[in-house]
């Protein structure tokens, strides 16, 4: 059983490399699951679609039949491990809403075994080896935090990182901590500048910590599937942007970071952002684009 400190939380991310069997990549996890639990991990998030190799590097109707429900096979699974080890899991799943409707979601399960609520990736990319249009419905529940035994959790899935909006408008809705679970690497042609890309991807995302105030976790996976490479980093960092902990590039590893909720708080207090913020002046963020004439 956990032991709740009012004020520190254990936030535990499992970088791993995936297979193409889904049995053994929930049965690896829940291996890893299990032992960040023992080394006291109160919440914890595995990588973006998980289950699988990352498929999306083609346009395949087979990979379909991987998709399922919410609540469905691996949902049910890991909310009876979650109520064993009473912790709260981020769960990515390639949901299947209905015949037609597929989605990449995130379930937060909560550290009683129930379901806290699912979160819809809304920025789907198409990109070489990346073609998420051609399998994912964009989200329709918008930005949320759910709230757990452990504190209010944000989730965002990879896309979803690198846009500040997403950062803002869920941590708006009173997230402490906001979770990226990830897939992401570079292609062989890239290689000369993967160090630049996984330097962008981290200052991103640490920026949001700073903007928002909050902690930030992200979570890839590693290993070469196809043509892609995935760089691993998986990270933890305060809301000053601090990385308190981070994998290595190529290993599986788990991610333990220990949290001070008061930090959240005199952050905010020192670099009141989202004080300071004009939300009278921002009407325009509602468009695309704006010309000169607008």
């Amino acid at each position: 059983m956990n032991n709740v400190n009012a004020n520190i939380r254990i936030i535990g991310l499992i970088q791993m490399g995936c297979t193409a069997n889904p049995l053994e990549n929930l049965q690896i996890a829940t291996k890893y699951i299990r032992e960040a639990a023992e080394r006291g991990a109160q919440i914890i998030c595995l990588p973006e679609l998980f289950l699988s190799k990352y498929f999306c590097q083609t346009e395949n109707p087979e990979h379909f039949s991987i998709a399922e429900p919410i609540p469905g096979p691996t949902s049910l699974s890991l909310a009876q491990l979650a109520k064993e080890l009473e912790i709260v899991l981020i769960v990515p799943i390639f949901e299947k809403r209905t015949e037609g409707i597929y989605h990449n979601s995130a379930v937060i399960i909560d550290a009683d075994g129930s379901i806290a609520g699912t979160y819809r990736k809304m920025h789907i990319p198409d990109d070489p080896c990346f073609y998420e249009k051609y399998y994912f419905t964009p989200g329709d529940k918008g930005f949320q935090s759910f709230s757990t035994r452990y504190g209010k959790i944000g989730v965002l899935i990879c896309w979803d990182q690198w846009f500040p909006e997403a950062a803002r408008l869920t941590a708006l809705t009173g997230a402490q901590f906001l979770f990226y679970p990830t897939a992401i690497g570079f292609q062989d042609c890239d290689r000369e500048e993967s160090a630049q890309q996984k330097s962008a991807w981290e200052t991103i995302q640490k920026s949001h910590a700073i903007s928002n105030g909050l902690f930030l976790a992200s979570v890839n996976r590693v290993g070469k599937e196809n043509a892609l490479t995935f760089w691993g980093g998986s990270f933890i960092c305060n809301p000053f942007g601090k990385i308190l902990q981070q994998a290595d590039q190529t290993q599986p590893q788990i991610v333990l970071a220990s949290c001070s909720l008061p930090e959240i708080e005199t952050t905010r207090q020192n670099w009141p952002f989202l004080r300071d913020r004009r939300v009278d002046a921002y009407n325009n963020l509602n468009k695309i684009y704006l010309d000169n004439d607008e």
